[in-house]
């Protein structure tokens, strides 16, 4: 198998130009500022060091836009993988998240190489959305601690400890740490609504302004609550430690879940986002070559003490509505992020938890789509679609994705099956409406000649209707017609049952046309031999020279 490698920044560099340098300088700057605070509230959401964030970040970062296969997308941690990430260092440790991150780079490539990208766009609107909104229920739960101050250790992986545990503490609110929780989330609110006006608010990314204003006040105020510093000592200034995750050999297996759980999370957040992107820049992205950077990124940045990293919607967003048009902006973004932990790093120490916490509150309540739950909306759709939407839900909240996931594809595949076996019919033809009923009939008035017509699908879900409909026909014909104008597919099911047709057909004497045989069921019939069994002469092209054939047939002797 040829593996295509061609990243897109080999598409824009020909005709590269000072102009769009420039722009691209903005864009990933604008990115760069933007993604520091996000990377670090979402690493601390995850259970993770805030430096490890940012060091997903820059170097997953830099590899998605350097070997990606879209112009525009910023790669880096984002907030869908804050429960999977928190269940994984709770159960197996932080060095088993490494290298379970290391495996699903290894699937991602792997899918890329075996060119699977677009299969992901085959998971059902229902089960994307579902997963989605449970996440972001996930994602807001796991920043109660934080937000109200709670004297929680460490919060339970599973949903009921979870929830058992915050209950359990509420007696431990932290009043300065509500106050300034709630400050930056009204301040993240707002900041939006004053860049409309101010020229300054629309310069500065929300996040960003309301983490220097809020660090600025814990240092010069002393305000009682956690910070970088108190929880974490801080951000290593410089670069980390270079290395291999720790692996025991006899934890590789209870890896493989998790670490498929990573990749198909990463597959589908970060062909997603490559979608929204290319309907805002008029391109159409790449998906293999896209999962093979996803997959390299995801492989590289635990060696820096990284995790999980996909592509992120509103940072690609962010970096298409500030000019960036090639992966040149993505690149710039990651080494703005280096730069400030060059240089900025001792400073960190003061940015409190308390707005951290609120900017993930914030991801999470935008990144659902709450209208989907609406009454209004739920009663437009199918009961089907319903089902999956609120199973896969409900899952995610109380279990996991995984399950979540597996289970809403099942039940998609499930009511696919149930709708396709429902439009496959097989009908009779009234052949004595349109042809002489002598030529049609025996002396006892039974049809000699029976046809019927097959519409739809003959596929494992609808291949006894067949069966079903012939059994239950009064009289033993000597000739069965097959109209196969309406039959678009045939899978090997059907075709066991054709041929078990025509053997049946044969015990008794009787005979089997097949007329108007549509592409792919004639393929199928002809690769499988059954065309040469059938024999040549009892292949038809339309109903009319079928029944000229089938009266050509004389009755054979029955057997016994």
């Amino acid at each position: 198998m040829k593996v295509r490698f061609h990243p897109k920044i080999r598409d824009t560099l020909p005709d590269y130009g000072r102009g769009q340098l420039f722009h691209d300088v903005s864009a990933g700057a604008t990115v760069g500022v933007l993604a520091l605070p996000l990377a670090m509230a979402f690493a601390i959401a995850s259970g993770m060091s805030p430096a490890a964030g940012i060091w997903t970040a820059i170097v997953a970062g830099f590899l998605i836009s350097l070997l990606g296969g879209s112009r525009v997308q910023i790669g880096g941690p984002t907030g869908a993988f804050i429960p999977i990430i928190y269940a994984i260092v709770v159960e197996h440790g932080v060095q088993n998240l490494l290298v379970a991150t290391m495996l699903a780079g290894a699937m991602l490539v792997a899918m890329g190489a075996f060119r699977l990208g677009s299969m992901i766009r085959f998971i059902p609107i229902s089960v994307v959305t579902g997963f989605t909104n449970g996440i972001a229920v996930v994602i807001f739960l796991s920043q109660i601690k934080d937000f109200l101050g709670l004297s929680i250790d460490s919060l339970p992986g599973d949903f009921f400890g979870r929830l058992s545990s915050l209950l359990g503490h509420l007696d431990t609110v932290h009043g300065p740490t509500v106050a300034l929780s709630l400050a930056s989330l009204a301040a993240l609110l707002g900041w939006n609504r004053l860049g409309r006006r101010i020229a300054l608010f629309r310069a500065v990314p929300g996040p960003l302004g309301v983490l220097l204003v809020t660090t600025a006040l814990t240092a010069a105020l002393a305000l009682p609550v956690e910070t970088i510093g108190s929880r974490f000592g801080g951000i290593p200034q410089g670069l980390p430690a270079i290395g291999l995750p720790e692996l025991v050999w006899s934890d590789l297996g209870k890896l493989i879940a998790p670490a498929l759980t990573i990749a198909m999370l990463g597959a589908i957040e970060s062909l997603l986002s490559a979608r929204v992107a290319d309907n805002r820049i008029d391109d159409r992205h790449d998906p293999n070559q896209e999962l093979l950077a996803q997959g390299a990124a995801n492989l590289l940045a635990p060696l820096f003490g990284g995790f999980a990293a996909t592509g992120a919607i509103a940072r690609t967003a962010t970096n298409i509505r500030a000019g960036g048009r090639t992966p040149i902006a993505g690149m710039v973004h990651a080494l703005v992020l280096l730069a400030i932990v060059l240089l900025f790093a001792p400073l960190a120490r003061h940015i409190p938890l308390a707005t951290l916490s609120a900017i993930v509150v914030l991801v999470s309540v935008n990144m659902g789509e709450w209208h989907a739950f609406a009454p209004s909306e739920l009663r437009r759709f199918s009961s089907t679609y319903r089902t999956i939407l609120l199973g896969v839900f409900l899952i995610t909240v109380v279990f996991d994705l995984t399950l979540a996931v597996e289970i809403g594809m099942v039940l998609a595949s499930l009511f696919f099956i149930y709708r396709i076996s429902d439009l496959t019919r097989i009908e009779r033809v009234p052949l004595e409406d349109h042809y002489g009923v002598e030529a049609l009939s025996r002396a006892d008035g039974s049809h000699r000649i029976q046809a019927f017509r097959l519409y739809g699908s003959l596929f494992f879900g609808a291949a006894n209707k067949l069966e079903t409909l012939l059994l239950q026909q009064p009289g033993r014909a000597d000739v069965v017609i097959l109209d196969m104008d309406k039959l678009i597919n045939i899978d090997t099911t059907g075709l066991d049952i054709l041929q078990t047709l025509h053997r049946n057909l044969l015990k008794r004497g009787a005979a089997l046309i097949l007329c108007d045989l549509n592409a792919q069921p004639g393929s199928l019939l002809r690769r499988s031999g059954f065309i040469d069994r059938l024999g040549a002469e009892n292949i038809a092209g339309n109903l009319t020279d079928a029944l000229l054939r089938a009266q050509g047939i004389q009755p054979a002797t029955r057997a016994p």
